[in-house]
């Protein structure tokens, strides 16, 4: 068995020439350890859509025992109701001045008020995630996890740069990380496969690492057993799944914009391209490759065309501007539900994941989000935000929390910055957690 406590802590190891396993969660592993090192990590995971949410099929109405019944776009995640939090009330008190898309989205994670600048002489802040990564990112193989769907793309002159519309993980005022869109080379980040990536007839990881695992096989008891051989399984399975979605063509007109056609290595598929990402965001969760991530589902001011979606035909960005007209603001809530649908995918992954005394899931904080509520208005108050995961602790959830209007969303970020161990007494414009 290989392991190395001072990086992986809980974790045992598969290694090869040109990939290396983290492998998930294994008793007899975590039984070897000093019991004060055997409980699971914190994780943080933020999603966030662009182009806001309509209030009228967003807010849910309260239920008994503090609990919400749900709307229109939150019916996805009615069979997890008591493990979802719906938060109202939250405001970044910061963006409520300058463009209606730009300034809102890249100080979602900050707090602060960005530089309206079309240069490079960008002003932001580090954002939340990378607090926790400066801090604690060493413990892991990867600091943290930046991910998206769509490259940084000019979509109309505001007066902003573009980077702002795009990023939401910040490692310094004027650093913007940038984020991975292609599924394959996040899958060779997490298991440090990139020579792989350069043989004409790249073999499968396990193959690379077979040796390895049959010799750590002969040293697990029959449930651990069982756990690597499903973990091989949906490994495996990964690969394939991504490797076929690369190769699909891209579907004519229906592809992403502005370019008519996907990067290389970009699924055309745009479903398949978020439920890969978010595959990648669960495997790296499970195998404590990281203990942060950020997914950007789409640029700010996206206008990706969701004919795929019955009623859809058309630009998400458009029909954010509804107008108050029907024919616009079903297809707007309709799209935000289909965001909602891969936010739900994401907590069943993670829900599945046994570890510990409990799952993933139990131990992780995940949250849904979007810069802006009625994009018709480029609304900066009462957020749609959605938190899901205990942190490790009771945090109790199935709650609807209304907060006081344009409380600051900072209080989350110095909540969550707190449950992940964080020595910090405040964020942005808050001195005060939400909880």
């Amino acid at each position: 068995m290989r392991w190395n406590p001072p990086l992986l802590g809980r974790r045992a190891f598969l290694c090869g020439t040109g990939a290396t396993l983290v492998l998930p969660w294994l008793e007899g592993v975590a039984d070897t350890l000093p019991r004060e090192r055997r409980a699971p990590p914190t994780r943080i995971a933020v999603l966030v859509m662009p182009n806001g949410a309509l209030p009228s099929a967003w807010n849910p109405k309260p239920s008994a025992f503090g609990g919400w019944e749900p709307s229109f776009m939150l019916q996805p995640l009615a069979d997890l109701r008591t493990q979802v939090t719906v938060l109202r009330g939250l405001a970044n008190r910061q963006s409520f001045d300058g463009d209606g898309h730009y300034a809102k989205v890249a100080p979602l994670l900050t707090g602060v008020k960005i530089r309206r600048t079309g240069g490079r002489d960008l002003l932001n802040a580090v954002s939340m995630d990378q607090v926790a990564a400066q801090q604690f990112g060493g413990r892991t193989p990867l600091p943290s996890l930046e991910l998206g769907c769509d490259a940084i793309y000019p979509v109309e002159d505001m007066g902003y740069s573009s980077i702002y519309g795009g990023s939401i993980a910040w490692s310094a005022a004027d650093r913007a990380l940038p984020k991975e869109i292609v599924p394959a080379r996040v899958f060779d980040r997490l298991f440090r496969a990139q020579a792989l990536a350069a043989d004409p007839a790249r073999p499968s990881v396990l193959d690379v690492v077979r040796a390895d695992a049959n010799r750590l096989r002969a040293q697990l008891g029959r449930r651990d057993q069982q756990r690597l051989a499903e973990f091989e399984d949906s490994v495996r399975a990964l690969e394939l799944r991504i490797a076929a979605a690369a190769a699909r063509p891209a579907p004519g007109d229906a592809a992403m914009d502005p370019a008519k056609a996907p990067a290389a290595g970009v699924p055309a598929d745009h479903g398949a391209h978020v439920e890969l990402m978010t595959d990648l965001i669960a495997m790296a969760f499970a195998t404590d490759t990281t203990r942060l991530a950020t997914f950007l589902l789409a640029n700010e001011v996206s206008g990706r065309d969701f004919s795929f979606l019955p009623g859809c035909a058309g630009g998400f960005h458009d029909f954010s501007h509804h107008e108050g007209k029907a024919e616009k603001k079903e297809p707007y809530s309709k799209i935000g539900r289909w965001y909602v649908e891969r936010y739900r995918s994401l907590l069943h992954k993670l829900a599945a994941l046994p570890e510990g005394d409990g799952s993933v899931l139990d131990h992780s904080l995940v949250v849904f989000a979007s810069a802006m509520s009625d994009g018709n208005e480029h609304s900066p108050h009462d957020l749609p935000i959605l938190l899901a995961g205990r942190g490790g602790g009771t945090f109790p959830q199935g709650r609807l929390v209304r907060s006081k209007r344009d409380t600051p969303l900072c209080r989350l970020w110095l909540w969550m910055l707190q449950r992940f161990g964080c020595a910090v007494e405040r964020f942005g414009d808050a001195d005060a957690p939400l909880f």
